[in-house]
């Protein structure tokens, strides 16, 4: 599912946004009473306040009527629109574009930018900027007494309305950029969450099952030897023998079914109940992936390697894994693994000898829903969850990863270190 797909609904949190509102409201009410009953600047107050009055309704109505917690794409629009129309009125009757609050035409659309669609957001850029020309040739002169000595020239005037555009247009740019960013990275470490979740159920329903396994296996062999001992006495007897012989079959058919689902139960108590070796993680995810594919996995281990026992952890287990599964995908017929450890750290070194990483990919590395424009591996390519998944939760615990085209084979390399004293603190 692509992401867009997931997270193509966008909102402001409305407790959120009208408390900001309330802010900019009382500061607006401030600003222009003190101004006109303290500075004694002489300008339209009726007016004025009325405007602001506007917004104070806007807002109670947000309290009372709107009774959604989240405020959605087009009722957002709506209200950030008010507040674009309101401080231009503002500004239109205290000097317009010369007025030093100007600056403040811009705010709505920025915020607009990381938290609205692309089309709103394109619209309220489009509005603002239309406002600001407007007010450059069309508003009422600064308020008495300023107005008397205050004279601009052509060329600076003109600069103000050109610089808060450009501002607009730069800052809205950069914010939607790191808004997308962040929207994409939440969306995907939502993902992992998701499955690491899985991962867990799967492994506690693989502990009771085994539990299940045992705790049944004397009851079925019980059951069993008194299925074999009717079915002996009821030999001639050919209605009874089919049903005892049923029984008897379904009987196994259930021992068959727990085995299955414990994959043998001895061998994976004993690999979650014990400290395991970065061996015994690369063997365990080896045996797993030879299960499903026809493909060659060549384990080679350092000679002097030392075996340092580590508790398991499920994370590391699951990054590793996608880092092979990975490696698996895009091989032609082997996947290699290198595990080499010394007194300091230990690296494993995952290659294949498919086509490698493309240029486009590469630059990217890590990063989630990524794709890779190259038509012969395009059909392979995913989001680039499984990378961005395995980085992130080796990373966690503290490995190092270098993502890059192999030396010395034609596919990609994956380089895990590890310093030996992080490793003991998994």
């Amino acid at each position: 599912m692509k992401f867009f797909e997931t997270s193509k609904y966008f909102s402001l949190k409305k407790s959120t946004y009208i408390n900001l509102r309330w802010v900019a409201i009382i500061g607006q009410l401030i600003t222009v009473n003190f101004i006109y009953f303290i500075f004694d600047f002489k300008f339209d107050l009726i007016l004025e306040n009325s405007i602001i009055l506007i917004g104070i309704l806007s807002n109670l109505y947000l309290i009372y009527f709107n009774k959604n917690t989240q405020i959605f794409d087009k009722t957002a629009f709506v209200f950030l629109l008010i507040d674009i129309l309101m401080l231009s009125g503002l500004i239109y009757l205290t000097g317009g574009i010369v007025n030093p609050f100007s600056i403040f035409l811009i705010i709505p659309a920025i915020f607009s930018s990381s938290n609205l669609g692309l089309k709103s957001n394109l619209l309220l850029v489009s509005i603002t900027i239309l406002t600001i020309i407007f007010l450059t040739f069309f508003n009422q002169p600064l308020p008495y007494p300023v107005s008397e000595h205050f004279h601009v020239d052509g060329n600076y005037y003109y600069s103000i309305p050109i610089s808060l555009i450009i501002a607009l247009i730069f800052l809205n740019y950069f914010a939607s950029t790191f808004g997308k960013e962040s929207r994409i990275r939440k969306e995907a470490l939502n993902k992992m969450e998701e499955i690491m979740s899985k991962e867990h159920e799967l492994l506690s329903l693989g502990g009771q099952a085994a539990a299940a396994a045992h705790s049944l296996g004397t009851p079925f062999s019980t059951i069993k030897i008194i299925s074999s001992d009717l079915l002996e006495q009821f030999k001639d007897n050919d209605e009874v023998k089919r049903d005892v012989s049923l029984l008897v079959s379904q009987i196994e058919r259930c021992s068959e079914i727990l085995k299955r689902l414990t994959l043998n139960p001895i061998v994976e108590d004993d690999f979650i109940d014990r400290d395991l070796s970065i061996a015994d993680y690369l063997n365990e995810i080896i045996k797993s992936f030879k299960k499903i594919s026809k493909k060659e996995f060549i384990l080679n281990c350092d000679q002097n390697l030392n075996s340092l026992n580590i508790t398991k952890s499920m994370e590391v287990v699951y990054g590793l894994r996608n880092f092979i599964e990975n490696a698996n995908k895009f091989s032609n017929s082997k996947v290699f693994i290198i595990l080499k450890s010394d007194n300091d750290t230990t690296e494993i070194i995952i290659e294949d000898d498919g086509e490698g990483y493309s240029k486009d990919v590469l630059r990217n590395i890590g990063e989630p829903y990524i794709k890779s424009y190259k038509s012969s591996i395009k059909s392979k390519s995913g989001l680039g969850l499984g990378i961005f998944i395995g980085k992130t939760l080796l990373e966690k615990n503290y490995a190092d990863i270098l993502c890059k085209n192999s030396e010395t084979r034609s596919g990609a390399e994956v380089n895990i270190k590890w310093k030996n004293k992080d490793l003991i603190n998994l």
